[in-house]
Order: structure tokens, then C-alpha cells, then sequence
């Protein structure tokens, strides 16, 4: 459960903001520097956030499939490609601030990781309900 939800929060809201916020701003006519300027105070947190998730999301797949599975499972090759697309986002940002290519495309890396993430099955579950031991 506590997958689900913290994939459901990080993934959400970086499309709220890139599939969400953006087109508002957009269609209420604000200026385009403006528009980029709200925008890339949301995307700092969100990406920061993100990144505090993904950790979590590894923690919980390390800790039902053990250690190996991080770099063995897809889902955890999927995680450590989040985690990279966060630490490119921040390094892009701090070190090359006029790249803002490469601030969206670390950007969408990690809104699409977080997709194909949605798409695999939780760690732990089989599919079936699990019987309750007495």
C-alpha cells in the first residue's frame, strides 16, 4: 500500500505540473517568461520530492525482494533510472542553468520512468489475496 501511494504522489504531481499547470498558465495569456518562471518553481520542489519518494519506493522494493533486486528486478532498474534523472535534473540546474533542454528532458525522463513504474506490479504481491493466519 505504501508503494501505491507514494508512487501515486510523485508520478502524479510531476504530471499535474508538466500536463497541468503549464497549459493553464498558457491559456490565461500570461507572459511566456512568467509562465517559465512559475513553472520552474514548482519543478525544483516536485523533482526534490520526487527524488525523497523514489529512495522510499527503493527501500520498500529492497526491503520485500531483497538488495540484489534493485539492479536484477525492472522495477528497481526503473527506480535507480528516476533517481538518475533527479540527480541530472539538479545537476543540470546547478551547473549548467542555461540548459533548459536538458532541465525538460531530465524532466520528462522522470515523469515517464514514474509511468512505466505505474505499470508493474507492486513488490510483495502475488496477485491473489493473502489468507490471514491465525
Amino acid at each position: 500500500m505504501l508503494w501505491q501511494l507514494t508512487q501515486m504522489l510523485w508520478v502524479g504531481g510531476l504530471w499535474l505540473i508538466h500536463l497541468g499547470l503549464q497549459p493553464v498558465l498558457v491559456q490565461i495569456e500570461l507572459a511566456p517568461l512568467l509562465i517559465d518562471e512559475i513553472s520552474s518553481m514548482f519543478e525544483v520542489p516536485v523533482v526534490g520530492f520526487a527524488a525523497a519518494c523514489v529512495i522510499f519506493q527503493a527501500l520498500v522494493l529492497i526491503q520485500t525482494e531483497g538488495l540484489a533486486s534493485l539492479w536484477r528486478d525492472f522495477r528497481g532498474q526503473v527506480l535507480l533510472m528516476a533517481l538518475y534523472a533527479c540527480a541530472m535534473f539538479v545537476a543540470v540546474r546547478v551547473g549548467w542553468p542555461d540548459a533548459q533542454r536538458w532541465q525538460v528532458f531530465s524532466y520528462l525522463l522522470l515523469g515517464f520512468s514514474g509511468l512505466v513504474l505505474v505499470m508493474q506490479p507492486v513488490p510483495g504481491w502475488s496477485g491473489r489475496v493473502r489468507e490471514a493466519h491465525p
